[in-house]
């Protein structure tokens, strides 16, 4: 079986991040999407809310499992036997800074890493971005799926 994680804190998930998962379900058996849990990151949603948010924007994808993780995502690649992992890259700063990632992984465990350019109607796209239009008052509808779109207002204006 093909095995591949696709790694973020997805805080939130955008329609970019849906475009790599996609792309890597249909290239591998099983993707499984990993969120990362980080104690230092103050973030909008929970670990458990975007896990959730994961499964419902990802229901239809029948080889897409959503799971969390800490620490290092070697470790969590080789406790879950995924030999590879999957990464979006947008722009030339993104791929400066996960060729050193993708170096150092394969050095501290063999695990792989795939670069994936991302779709170029999403080049611009990360959730940040997202969250500080929202967090103005901004439209995101089209950025985000429609369940991240409402619990993004509900969160941020309610």
């Amino acid at each position: 079986m093909r095995r591949v994680v696709c790694p973020g804190s997805f805080d939130p998930v955008t329609n970019g991040h849906l475009d790599i998962i996609g792309r890597s379900a249909r290239l591998y058996d099983e993707v499984t999407v990993a969120v990362l849990i980080n104690v230092e990151k103050s973030s909008l949603f929970t670990v458990d809310e975007r896990i959730d948010i994961l499964q419902a924007v990802t229901k239809d994808i029948p080889n897409v499992k959503v799971r969390k993780f800490h620490g290092l995502l070697v470790d969590f690649c080789r406790q879950n036997d995924i030999p590879a992992i999957v990464k979006g890259i947008r722009v030339v700063s993104d791929f400066d800074y996960e060729l050193q990632m993708a170096q150092l992984n394969y050095r501290m465990s063999g695990v792989e890493t795939l670069f994936m350019p991302t779709n170029p109607e999403y080049s611009f796209l990360s959730s940040s971005r997202v969250k500080e239009i929202a967090r103005y008052g901004g439209d995101v509808s089209g950025l985000v799926p429609d369940l991240v779109h409402k619990l993004l207002i509900e969160r941020l204006r309610g």
